[in-house]
């Protein structure tokens, strides 16, 4: 088994040679074969050199350079393309994650599971700007996706590779991995991990992510439930609204036919129409959705299923395959 460990990182020339030290003594500690991918996100520092004098000494080392900065969750997008590993394993390289945690990722991992992610049980970081809104979005997070988890910002995680490679992540999304790939049926478990407090370097995040993450939540939570089948969330949108104003328009129709009450100057009127026609353009709106799910799906080979193995029969294939049907 090859173990690749992606490491996306900015401006981190302090942390760089400490690191790279300790975890290349884990890894090579291990019982199989390792490499490790450094991902520089547009680094104004010293870091791109340093990675390139420890790629120079080690062939095990891959440096991804990016052209400026695009972000953690490109970063990782891209150690994922490049790593080859059949186990990857994600840390942040600010020393606060522990190498000495690997191998038990690596144990539960063969233990069965598909996605390992790290708890950060006694994290050491500020209260107020870091812990507190962590706390706050996990558990929306898990309350909202329905995959439970105490720390989804915890770097620290290990896929499988025929998991992580059908997961394709865009804005700030890499902290939903075990979310988005939770739809594919997946098998995943929570360890805690070490967490130490940080000694070089300044931290990339801010309580200003907060209202990115909770954006992508959303996004996140249709992907999860809709994303092949929007009809249902919007054209139940559009028939509670027009029925809503379907039902207002009849009372008032009654009152004026029956009771000879006037509608001239009765805002509720208004309503009515509106509520009937937002909800024609709800269910208009989901119609057009459905259109483009499925040119979504169909023009890039998009799975709508995922197999975990298929045994025996000329058409088996391997595990982990996803949802196109041999021929």
């Amino acid at each position: 088994m090859l173990v690749s460990v992606v490491l996306p990182l900015l401006n981190e020339e302090e942390n760089i040679p400490l690191l790279y030290d300790e975890l290349k003594g884990v890894l090579v500690g291990l019982e199989c074969d390792h490499e490790i991918v450094f991902v520089d996100d547009g680094s104004t520092d010293t870091s791109l050199e340093l990675m390139e004098n420890i790629q120079a000494k080690d062939d095990k080392v891959v440096v991804v350079t990016f052209r400026k900065n695009f972000g953690q969750t490109a970063a990782m997008a891209a150690g994922f393309d490049y790593a080859t590993g059949d186990v990857i394993i994600t840390m942040d390289a600010d020393l606060q994650n522990d190498p000495h945690d690997i191998p038990l990722l690596l144990e539960k991992v063969d233990e069965g599971n598909d996605v390992v992610t790290g708890w950060r049980f006694d994290r050491k970081d500020k209260f107020i700007s870091r812990r507190l809104p962590s706390i706050i979005a996990n558990k929306l997070i898990s309350v909202t996706t329905g995959v439970s988890l105490h720390d989804y910002g915890c770097t620290l995680k290990a896929f499988r590779r025929d998991v992580i490679k059908n997961v394709k992540l865009y804005g700030e999304m890499h902290r939903f991995i075990p979310a988005i790939a939770s739809g594919m049926g997946i098998d995943f478990t929570e360890v805690k991990v070490n967490h130490r407090p940080r000694r070089f370097g300044t931290s990339k995040y801010g309580i200003s992510r907060t209202i990115r993450v909770l954006l992508d939540l959303m996004t996140v939570k249709f992907l999860l439930s809709y994303a092949t089948r929007p009809i249902q969330v919007f054209g139940l949108m559009g028939f509670l609204s027009g029925g809503a104003g379907f039902l207002i328009a009849m009372i008032l129709s009654i009152q004026k036919l029956f009771f000879k009450m006037p509608l001239g100057d009765r805002p509720m009127l208004l309503l009515a129409i509106m509520l009937i026609f937002i909800g024609f353009q709800f269910v208009t709106m989901g119609l057009l959705a459905e259109l483009q799910a499925r040119t979504y799906h169909e023009s890039q080979n998009k799975p709508v299923y995922f197999v975990r193995r298929v045994i025996g029969g000329k058409a088996a294939k391997s595990e982990g395959s996803v949802g196109n049907a041999p021929t």
